[in-house]
């Protein structure tokens, strides 16, 4: 019998990668996991990206200056606080993991706005224009119909089906020709969810159009929300517009990454918000989970540590906890 070492290959690699995700609990473990303390690991902040400071310097701020903005529209927001933290329970997670999320991006990737109010009003701006997730006019829900993907409609969650999806991206389109078409080097998000002017991240949480449909599930199971869809572009932008509902999309992405590195690292990182905050930032919680169990078999001391985005977090929590209180 005839073998294709290429395609083993690929589906090893989605079998290490693709673990199950999308749950709350998870089965107990042989060795109780190891608690990540709370603070920082470093001694100084590591280096903001210089797209960061290039959007901060362009409208004439500072990080201090955009934290302190945040601050203020969160302080203002009972109505606001008071769902974030009945979110967080429907998570199991402290509410301080989803405002340092939404710190986070408001200081370096986002202008916040003045009010949550604004946030609703862009949702119902979104729900009015024709957007569709597409490259070179094919839609992401028919490109992901091609065979190189069909280990990924195997997949029993959202987030492991969109991750595989990724993946097979990764590893066979981006910046290779197929058939007769050559594809950008770019990443999957970057070519089949930026449509016009849209951007990438939207809402309190700046969340994307495919973190979104990868916490489908698990915010559909929890919060009885509807599920998105890819085919309905202006209806999940709409979504994650909209505080009251971009919120269960935050809450799932940070219950997701101390679900990955429990899982794969067994390590409890709920404790330490500044790592939860750099997972929310960086992205790819599983995939970086498994690189940081690898580094562990070396250094079983070593932890995780925190990215520019997470350090201020855990460097102003006294700040962020008066705003829950």
């Amino acid at each position: 019998m005839s073998t294709h070492p290429k395609k083993n290959l690929t589906t090893i690699a989605i079998t290490l990668i693709l673990l199950h995700s999308n749950v709350l609990t998870l089965p107990a473990f042989a060795n109780v996991p190891q608690v990540v303390p709370a603070g920082n690991r470093l001694l100084h902040q590591p280096r903001v990206p210089s797209a960061s400071a290039t959007r901060t310097r362009a409208f004439n701020r500072t990080y201090e200056k955009k934290f302190r903005r945040i601050l203020s529209v969160l302080k203002r927001e009972n109505r606001l606080i008071r769902k974030i933290k009945k979110v967080a329970g429907l998570y199991n997670i402290d509410p301080i993991h989803i405002l340092g999320a939404i710190v986070g991006e408001h200081t370096y990737n986002y202008d916040s706005l003045d009010s949550a109010q604004g946030y609703y009003m862009k949702a119902l701006q979104y729900a009015r224009i024709p957007i569709s997730f597409q490259y070179d006019g094919e839609k992401v829900w028919s490109f992901v119909k091609r065979p190189q993907f069909r280990e990924c409609h195997q997949e029993e969650t959202s987030n492991s089906r969109w991750r595989c999806y990724e993946l097979i991206w990764n590893t066979t389109f981006m910046g290779k020709v197929v058939g007769t078409t050559r594809y950008p080097n770019t990443p999957f998000h970057r070519t089949f969810f930026r449509p016009m002017f849209a951007g990438q991240s939207f809402g309190l949480g700046q969340i994307t159009p495919l973190t979104a449909l990868k916490m489908n599930d698990m915010v559909s199971i929890v919060s009885g929300l509807p599920k998105l869809s890819s085919k309905d572009a202006s209806g999940l932008y709409k979504t994650v517009m909209d505080p009251d509902k971009s919120l269960h999309y935050t809450a799932a992405v940070l219950r997701d990454a101390i679900n990955a590195y429990k899982k794969v690292a067994n390590v409890d990182i709920s404790q330490n918000p500044g790592i939860t905050s750099t997972l929310y930032n960086l992205g790819n919680p599983w995939e970086r989970a498994i690189s940081y169990r690898n580094k562990r078999r070396i250094k079983p001391s070593h932890l995780p540590r925190e990215n520019y985005y997470g350090w201020l977090i855990n460097e102003r929590l006294e700040e962020l906890k008066e705003i829950l209180q």
